[in-house]
């Protein structure tokens, strides 16, 4: 099929909630992406910070081929290995004591608010159901996580959504512990906001949520669906900060590009689900879980880490660099490879101009302009981003 036919299918049979440009991908290689005319893209985006591998990784490769082969599903009817295997991975390079597998970061906060209301009710009683979230927030597109989620292109369509939740501005320590009350179950947060702009928690703000938290019995969730798993050169993002959550969601990277998030959990939150509460068909199949051991060894390991740590500084400076040189940028933000850059002008305009250049960066709101590269990018290929951004300014029509 020519690319025109595969496009026009798309168009006349798929359900049109995406906004996708002219080109057909047709595979990937390392950090890059080729599409069916054999041109090459330098891929910032990593699906979405799923990739964090990048392309063409032999060992996820070869760990779907060999999981094939033996078995891919038989739901949670029944024990597998690689389930348990991947669950202690976790618990073990991690705060928590539980996980629960689900098939999407969606499905993760889903379930994260559906434990929060039970611990409440299960030490509290009735009445402490609320939840806070924060400015600049998105949690998934289910009618509980859109419920948390701040942007109301997101949410208000869909209304009514799940009731009950309190929006307090990001990074506003007095506005959260005013309204974190006896009522709250939970309280939901993102340590490096994704979609709200890349805007990172101050430690003053996290610490006085876990305070809060603490002090009238509610849970703590960080949502590291898109921050966690070495994204911002720690192997959960609320590392730095010196505090734990109670609940913790995980997904876009653990399976190497096929379907799986995680809830993490302490005993006293999984202390209070009972066989039958919660479940899931698909998720945490011997198929996935095989891969994602894989993957969490793999981003696990100091060395990688350091690595991310040490490109995502070499990339810091290189974009304060392309900031004092193009007074359109206007704020650079972020963490490690999970990078924004706030410009005077439309980040879409540049996004498309960079597809001109042979760059595929995504946008955070109008504004925001999202760098999520592979984990295993170099410094010669943030010189070569920080190139091609250029030349996507000077392309963009502002």
């Amino acid at each position: 099929m020519s690319d025109d036919d595969i496009i026009a299918n798309d168009l006349r049979y798929m359900l049109q909630t995406y906004q996708r440009p002219d080109f057909v991908l047709e595979r990937g290689e390392g950090c890059y992406l080729f599409d069916t005319r054999g041109r090459a893209y330098l891929d910032c985006v990593s699906g979405i910070a799923v990739n964090a591998l990048g392309y063409g990784d032999t060992q996820i490769i070869q760990a779907i081929a060999d999981q094939s082969a033996l078995l891919i599903h038989t739901s949670n009817l029944y024990h597998t290995p690689p389930g348990g295997a991947l669950a202690k991975l976790m618990v073990e390079h991690s705060f928590a004591d539980r996980v629960f597998f689900t098939n999407s970061g969606t499905e993760a906060i889903e379930g994260a608010l559906k434990f929060s209301r039970k611990y409440a009710r299960t030490h509290y009683g009735e009445g402490k159901t609320r939840f806070v979230a924060f400015s600049g927030s998105f949690h998934g597109r289910t009618i509980g996580a859109v419920a948390v989620t701040f942007t109301e292109k997101y949410r208000v369509p869909f209304e009514p959504v799940m009731p009950g939740v309190r929006f307090v501005p990001f990074n506003d320590v007095d506005a959260a512990r005013a309204a974190i009350t006896e009522d709250v179950c939970g309280v939901i947060v993102e340590p490096v906001q994704g979609e709200g702009g890349l805007s990172v928690a101050s430690l003053e703000f996290l610490r006085g949520l876990r305070a809060q938290c603490d002090a009238v019995g509610a849970l703590l969730i960080t949502d590291e669906v898109q921050c966690g798993m070495g994204r911002t050169g720690t192997l959960w993002a609320h590392e730095p900060y010196g505090i734990q959550p109670d609940i913790l969601a995980v997904a876009k990277p653990l399976g190497g590009g096929l379907p799986i998030g995680a809830i993490l959990m302490t005993q006293a939150v999984a202390d209070v689900m009972r066989v039958g509460e919660h479940g899931a068909t698909f998720a945490g199949g011997p198929l996935v879980t095989g891969v994602a051991q894989i993957v969490f060894q793999r981003i696990a390991e100091p060395a990688f880490l350091a690595h991310v740590r040490e490109v995502g500084d070499y990339l810091d400076e290189a974009l304060g660099d392309f900031a004092s040189a193009h007074p359109q940028v206007i704020e650079l933000r972020g963490r490690g490879l999970m990078r924004g850059v706030r410009i005077r002008g439309s980040a879409q305009a540049v996004r498309e101009a960079g597809h001109e250049v042979g760059l595929l960066v995504a946008s955070a709101g109008q504004d925001v302009i999202r760098l999520l590269p592979p984990l295993i990018f170099e410094h010669r290929h943030v010189d070569e981003a920080i190139a091609k951004l250029g030349h996507a300014f000077e392309r963009a029509i502002w």
